[in-house]
């Protein structure tokens, strides 16, 4: 498999069509700046593994019984030397 590479000006010309062809072909495009190369732009491994924003945080309490009252007893930070 080759790979593509394209100058950064045409890039930003041509985004949407590079985006679309990435999609489509599942081939990674390096972009290059003065001929150096500068980012790759490469598709999402599987669309599955693409996950939504919405409901990340369903799992995550939303009330605490007592939020003052401390994590560990007081004893439990006086050293035993």
């Amino acid at each position: 498999m080759s790979e593509k590479t394209i100058g950064i000006a045409k890039f930003k010309a041509t985004c949407l069509r590079v985006i679309d062809s990435i999609s489509h072909d599942r081939q990674a495009v390096t972009i290059t700046k003065r001929g150096h190369p500068v980012a790759i732009l490469m598709p999402i491994a599987n669309e599955k593994d693409a996950k939504s924003i919405f409901g990340l945080f369903k799992d995550i309490p939303l009330q605490f019984d007592d939020p003052f009252t401390p994590a560990i007893d007081a004893s439990d930070w006086l050293s035993e030397e």
